[in-house]
């Protein structure tokens, strides 16, 4: 393959300001929302809690959600200047909302130590997912009422929100996004009393938004660039002409839509989880390492780089990522055990920075805690053939990477794609770099793997 006349140094340099600079403008216009992480801890490999807060550290996360109280981890977590969500699961719910003398015990024993020690607990989920196991519904508002007293009754509700994440199947209707409506049998017994609780406290509700949910279930007609936050046509909402880049978006704004509906548009969302799975069964469409690195890196960017939905542009978005680590012992499909950002040896399943500061500085694969043995470059075949042109020409030009094998009938030729000469030259550089930071970026063109790519098995 011919290799074009690489872009001028000028040229380059521009292309750098104008994303610095619509970095900065985004950042200023509409302000910046926050990227924490779940920890969820059903696998028998997982590192110790003083490993995982050293983990986080390095990452540069200051938010941590779990899903019980476990006294080892919020020890762990003491004087990190880490935040963490608790939870109080869902078998528990019935007994909270029996007796307030329950929840009296449950913060005494759970909270107000960890507290006193300078573990920064800053919000408490009651239940997780509630309304997927009806049985537990009737007891989900007073249960968190009764939690919130037992905060107030020590004179701690003014550091700690209580609220209760939801999936969004409590929606009876998510498109288009304007016509957001929750079921009907939820809406007076449990969604208004709950929303109610949460203003008077001052809290926010929590969703639990997966577009890969949507997508496996609709590939034929929901696009992979639409729901992994790449560059597509977009979705208007007839009903007020919005047009949706994403479907995260989309399915924040449903919820936002059902929220007004019922007249609670002042109350705010945490996205208590979402994540793209790197592995999954046959069935389940789209699970790849390339698509969860594509899904996360894009979100994190989207949620950094500042502004809200269209239907609430000035609101930043603060999300917590799905999850942590890969859990070997969690059940069902193989995605379940594979939304984890982490192996359980600290090694990166894929490289995705998760700090402002990372975006425009991609950490060097080196830096991976735990990381051991050799890595590559391979290219994005998401970002459109003009990105990948750009950079493939930079690469074999400026850069001088060893491009000579990629050529007609040379031995690295085939296949003949544009992604694939694009990741061999990606590589080159990479490795004739030193997989030093920023070596594998490209312009967000490129991302780095642990495992040789046998679709380029040459490199």
């Amino acid at each position: 393959m011919a290799i074009p006349k690489r872009p001028s140094l000028s040229s380059a340099l521009l292309l750098l300001l104008l994303f610095l600079f619509s970095l900065l403008s985004s950042t200023l216009s509409g302000g910046s929302g926050s990227i924490a992480i779940n920890y969820g801890r059903i696998a028998n490999d997982l590192p110790s809690p003083a490993q995982v807060v050293q983990l986080l550290k390095t990452q540069g996360l200051a938010k941590v959600k779990l899903y019980d109280t476990d006294s080892t981890v919020l020890s762990a977590l003491s004087g990190s200047g880490i935040s963490v969500t608790v939870a109080l699961p869902n078998e528990q719910l019935s007994s909270a909302a029996a007796s307030q003398s329950y929840t009296d015990t449950w913060v005494q024993s759970n909270i107000l130590p960890f507290l006193q020690s300078k573990t920064l607990i800053d919000a408490i989920a009651v239940g997780n997912e509630v309304f997927v196991e009806p049985k537990n519904t009737p007891f989900l508002v007073q249960a968190m009422d009764n939690v919130y007293g037992s905060l107030l009754k020590y004179n701690v509700s003014s550091r700690i929100k209580v609220s209760s994440p939801i999936a969004l199947s409590a929606l009876q209707t998510s498109y288009p996004s304007s016509s957001g409506s929750f079921k009907s049998e939820l809406v007076d017994p449990v969604i208004k009393p709950m929303l109610s609780f949460l203003r008077r406290t001052g809290s926010y509700l929590m969703v639990n938004a997966y577009p890969f949910f949507a997508y496996v279930a609709n590939a034929e007609t929901i696009s992979l660039d639409y729901a992994l936050f790449c560059d597509n046509e977009g979705v208007t909402d007839p009903n007020n002409g919005m047009v949706y880049k994403n479907l995260f978006d989309a399915q924040l704004d449903a919820v936002f839509a059902a929220m007004n509906a019922l007249n609670y548009n002042d109350v705010k969302i945490v996205v208590s989880e979402t994540g793209w799975p790197s592995k999954g069964d046959e069935n389940e469409v789209g699970a790849s390492e390339k698509n969860a690195a594509s899904y996360n890196g894009n979100l994190v960017r989207r949620v950094l780089t500042g502004g809200g939905t269209p239907l609430r542009p000035t609101e930043p978005l603060n999300v917590y990522l799905f999850a942590l680590f890969n859990e070997n012992q969690k059940p069902g499909p193989t995605s379940e055990r594979n939304y984890g950002l982490f192996y359980p040896n600290k090694e990166k399943v894929y490289n995705v920075p998760l700090t402002l500061e990372g975006l425009v500085n991609p950490p060097s694969p080196s830096s991976n805690v735990g990381h051991v043995g050799q890595t590559w470059c391979v290219a994005r075949g998401d970002v459109g053939v003009k990105k990948l042109l750009e950079a493939l020409h930079y690469a074999c030009g400026e850069g001088a990477a060893d491009c000579r094998p990629i050529q007609p009938g040379a031995t690295c030729y085939n296949p003949n794609t544009l992604e694939a000469h694009a990741s061999y030259a990606f590589n080159s550089y990479y490795q004739k770099h030193d997989r030093k930071s920023g070596s594998c970026y490209f312009g967000a063109a490129a991302y780095v793997v642990s495992q040789s790519p046998s679709k380029f098995s040459t490199l």
